[in-house]
């Protein structure tokens, strides 16, 4: 027991990181009771997906898996796995938008929150971030820039490059998987159709298993700079690189499978919506 807490207590203390997380926590709280209150329904997997997405982040950045991600390269997938695919993923579905507004004081919404986002350079800046090339690009482009061997090196030996690659792909990640699987007439998303959504995920699918396979299946040894660190357990170097590879593999693929289906649930309702606002046609013959 006194081992497991060793763990989750944080390895560096990071304060950005605390506020990240708990500013949200505490605004979606807040949202939901005053929900409840007033007789709304609020669900049990919503909530749950939120709350468990936020603290998978906190996590992967404030806990000892930190600094085993930093010693051991398929926990430092692992670690990109939950910041850029899992957790995101997890907010995304439970829509947490109008309960997190409504959480925010009146005060600090109307006052901050809205006038920072109602600015036109703000604006511009999200639709160019949420363009339905734009997005994929990044999306994968980050992976494929922080997996190149030269810049992983530097990255895990400088401690601002590192933790700008892991707030890079958490950031990303939140706004890449909300452009692709919440309803189109969620407020503040992009109006992309969803039969575009699903070609963007298959396609950033298939450029995700690329490198996951290559890596997984090289026979010599890429990312050399865990030896330098040191690794934090006695393991075959390209063991190692193997499960790496296979976490940007699989896993990572089978987000885009996951997010397929929630979408095309959602083709599926409208289509029911649609069938139920058409009028009954009655017989010719019928009085």
């Amino acid at each position: 027991m006194q081992q497991i807490i060793a763990y989750l207590k944080p390895w560096e203390f990071s304060p950005t990181v605390l506020f990240a997380c708990l500013l949200p926590l505490a605004a979606y709280t807040r949202g939901l009771v005053l929900a409840r209150r007033a007789g709304e329904p609020t669900g049990f997997w919503r909530p749950l997906a939120f709350f468990l997405g936020v603290l998978l982040i906190y996590a992967v950045l404030q806990t000892y898996i930190d600094y085993i991600s930093s010693h051991m390269f398929w926990v430092h997938r692992l670690q990109h796995l939950i910041l850029h695919h899992i957790a995101p993923l997890l907010i995304a579905l439970s829509a947490p938008l109008g309960i997190m507004a409504r959480g925010v004081p009146n005060r600090w919404r109307e006052r901050a929150l809205l006038p920072f986002w109602r600015h036109p350079l703000v604006q511009k800046l999200y639709d160019f971030i949420q363009h339905p090339v734009v997005a994929p690009t990044l999306f994968v482009g980050l992976i494929y820039f922080w997996l190149s061997p030269a810049v992983h090196f530097t990255a895990m030996l400088s401690e601002t490059r590192y933790k700008i690659m892991n707030w890079s792909m958490a950031l990303d990640g939140i706004l890449f998987w909300w452009l692709m699987i919440a309803p189109r007439r969620a407020q503040g998303h992009a109006n992309i159709g969803y039969p575009m959504r699903l070609m963007i995920l298959w396609w950033v699918m298939i450029l995700q298993i690329l490198p996951g396979a290559y890596i997984a299946l090289s026979h010599s040894e890429i990312y050399n700079v865990y030896n330098v660190c040191g690794r934090a357990w006695a393991i075959d170097p390209l063991m190692d690189q193997e499960l790496g590879g296979l976490l940007t593999w699989i896993p990572a693929a089978m987000m885009s499978v996951i997010a397929s289906l929630v979408v095309l649930s959602y083709i599926l309702g409208d289509k029911r919506e649609v069938s139920l606002k058409q009028p009954v046609a009655t017989g010719a013959g019928t009085k």
